[in-house]
């Protein structure tokens, strides 16, 4: 069975974003300057090129997400393989209001989330990667079904802000995969989750 891998760039105390939803003290978080260092930017390609699917949120589609990555893959730059291969991954938005898929090599999800996440995990194929804010990737964990947690950690402190964990009604227990520090100060924590 396919695994859920969900990545997600946060603070030291946990926070994807200050109370305004501003993430400007991430290292890098979609601009033209890949802010992180060569072995941080190989870990990020390769894991990209370990799935097929990309779940999404629809408010993080509408941001622009699809179109972005789309425009960076055809550009000959640092950026490039990561994005061919969230180009080339089949995509699902999750959204209860949209009424047909306006991207490429996009369907519409709007079923129960956890209905529709277990069909995907059923079906052939290499792993699915979730992109989304708070709301949605919360919605994930408190789902429980996310198999493995990527915490790629900026070196800040934001204080108060959005946290995909702050809902969570139970403990979910994790087993650390990996732990590593990078020379621009990120770490990058992945932990499986204990089913």
């Amino acid at each position: 069975m396919r695994k859920l891998v969900l990545q997600i760039q946060m603070s030291v105390d946990g926070f994807i974003a200050d109370n305004n939803g501003r993430s400007g003290w991430m290292l890098w978080n979609w601009g033209e300057v890949w802010g992180w260092d060569k072995a941080l930017q190989q870990y990020h390609i390769d894991l990209s090129a370990s799935v097929d699917c990309v779940v999404l949120s629809r408010k993080m589609a509408e941001e622009g997400f699809i179109r972005h990555w789309k425009s960076v893959a055809e550009a000959n730059n640092d950026q490039a393989r990561f994005a061919a291969s969230i180009t080339a991954a089949h995509k699902v938005v999750f959204t209860n209001t949209l009424k047909q898929s306006v991207w490429e090599n996009t369907v519409l999800a709007k079923g129960d989330l956890t209905y529709e996440i277990n069909n995907l995990k059923a079906q052939t194929g290499r792993n699915i990667i979730a992109y989304g804010g708070a709301s949605f990737a919360s919605a994930l964990v408190q789902a429980n079904l996310v198999d493995e947690f990527h915490l790629v950690i900026n070196p800040a402190l934001v204080g108060q802000g959005l946290s995909v964990f702050n809902t969570i009604p139970t403990i979910h227990m994790l087993s650390l995969i990996d732990s590593k520090a990078y020379p621009c100060g990120v770490v990058v924590t992945t932990y499986a989750a204990k089913r």
